[in-house]
């Protein structure tokens, strides 16, 4: 066995995390700027949502990719090559002034972002103990929010005081140093080598790709996370900021304030989830089921509302919003739960799909449903176009309800067939 190296453990997480952090903010950082973002390039709703469909779809289509590089050159590599991917992104993004300049930094963005994340987990599962890897794991979910605040208020005081190309360069700036971070500060393991890992043929990858998704367990977590997150995500990321300035009439500051505090009851939210699965394991499901009834129940309430919604209520509206990703994050449980160690990688790349795909529909749908329900000749969707345009939330929630609700039950039986003996696990 190599020696083990000097560096602790809680400095090379902290650095991993910091890259999440950037990654986070490198992802949210067109979401409010969006209304700018159609100014420069003289473009409508449908095509703004082009950008972070193409940024989306790449990230959800590179996880299962993602997984076996990192398997085979491991996490620092991939952080490296996800950062330097980001920095590129931005550093487009800042000069562009056509669109598929644009769409091309977006998904240089994607690529970067979706070999971050579990990158991170990968360097959870060697530096710690496994007792200590579900709170890990929601943690640095939570911890990357961090990113959406950076991405909220400061680059929107930024964009206006400084314009577009500085405020792009300063973004790619703040990646080029997270980037030397990690180059210094992260390692794979807690020894001095890497253990060398034999690249799996492709016969073998395929079989255990094959193993994870038979796995209803597996499927469980996608369809928790498809469920869980896209509501809060595409808020976030791109049309919660138009709704709140075009349609409910808030200054661009405050609505990026009220984003950052969407952010910050996350950082307070995520070890709350996390103490709830850990005390209540046998009912994940009843989490998320939860987590996702309150969202689709406080959105009636602001859809519904004559006039522009009070204050008060676009706050609760963002407040259980924000619940939304540490929701989301018990899809990467059930994975763990479901799965051997030998296919976690595999399987956490499934889980993660999940929510990127129902996102990508919401963001596509209601760029069209707001082209489509913005009267000819104005320039800005009415608060009833945003109304339609969230009211398609309801198709998702009920899609995904009803496969959480039959992957739990699939899962449960597989359980029962394959340890007839035992009690059925910490997974639903």
């Amino acid at each position: 066995m190599s020696a083990p190296t000097r560096r602790p453990a809680a400095l090379v997480y902290a650095v991993a995390v910091t890259a999440y952090v950037a990654a986070v903010f490198h992802r949210s950082s067109l979401g409010v700027t969006g209304v700018d973002a159609a100014d420069r390039f003289h473009i409508n709703a449908a095509a703004l949502a082009t950008f972070s469909v193409a940024q989306l779809a790449v990230y959800a289509a590179m996880q299962v990719p993602v997984g076996v590089l990192l398997d085979r050159y491991g996490s620092r590599r991939l952080l490296l090559a996800g950062g330097a991917l980001m920095v590129a992104g931005q550093l487009c993004f800042a000069v562009a002034t056509d669109v598929p300049l644009a769409v091309t930094a977006r998904v240089l963005v994607g690529l970067g972002d979706a070999m971050t994340f579990i990158s991170v987990l990968r360097i959870v599962a060697f530096w710690f103990p496994g007792r200590r890897n579900p709170l890990l794991v929601q943690l640095t979910g939570t911890f990357g929010q961090l990113g959406a605040v950076l991405g909220a208020v400061p680059l929107v005081a930024l964009l206006h005081h400084a314009g577009w190309t500085p405020a792009f360069l300063t973004a790619a700036a703040l990646g080029l140093t997270v980037l030397l971070l990690v180059l210094v500060g992260v390692r794979d393991t807690p020894h001095a080598e890497r253990p060398g890992a034999v690249a799996a043929d492709l016969a073998t990858v395929r079989r255990q790709l094959a193993d994870a998704w038979a796995q209803p367990g597996t499927r469980l977590g996608l369809w928790s996370h498809f469920v869980t997150q896209f509501s809060g995500a595409v808020f976030a990321l791109l049309w919660g900021y138009p709704f709140l300035v075009q349609g409910q009439g808030f200054s661009p500051t405050a609505a990026a304030s009220l984003l950052t505090l969407m952010t910050v009851v996350t950082l307070i939210c995520g070890p709350v989830v996390a103490h709830l699965c850990a005390r209540h394991p046998f009912h994940r499901s009843v989490v998320v089921f939860a987590i996702t009834a309150a969202t689709a129940a406080i959105w009636a309430v602001v859809l519904a509302w004559p006039g522009r919604a009070p204050h008060g209520l676009l706050v609760a509206l963002v407040v259980v919003l924000a619940v939304n990703g540490p929701g989301s994050v018990i899809g990467f449980d059930y994975a763990r739960t479901f799965n051997p160690v030998h296919r976690i990688g595999s399987a956490t790349g499934i889980v993660n799909v999940g929510g990127f795909v129902a996102s990508i529909l919401l963001i596509l749908a209601v760029g069209v449903v707001l082209d489509l329900a913005t009267p000819a000749g104005r320039a800005t969707p009415p608060l009833d176009a945003f109304r339609w345009a969230f009211a398609v939330q309801y198709l998702l929630w009920g899609v995904g309800a009803v496969q959480v609700l039959r992957y739990r039950n699939a899962a449960r039986r597989r359980w029962a067939a394959d340890r007839a003996d035992l009690p059925v696990p910490a997974g639903a």
